[in-house]
């Protein structure tokens, strides 16, 4: 015995649903990322600026409260 009536249309419904939420964000992805380059390479080169700053406060004994 099934668990419930299955509801083909409102299955199908939040298919299509999903695949345009989907589409949209991906076209928002792609307006930011085509949007400012500049500030993607500036984000890079502060990560790379931020990484040994994370190692000295591991190598000094201090914990994140775990």
């Amino acid at each position: 015995m099934m668990a419930f009536k299955p509801n083909y249309n409102f299955e199908r419904a939040e298919r299509e649903r999903a695949k345009q939420r989907k589409k949209q964000e991906k076209a928002q992805r792609r307006q930011a990322e085509e949007g400012a380059p500049e500030a993607n390479a500036e984000a890079d080169a502060g990560a790379d600026q931020t990484a040994p700053d994370t190692a000295e406060t591991a190598e000094n004994g201090e914990s994140n409260g775990a």
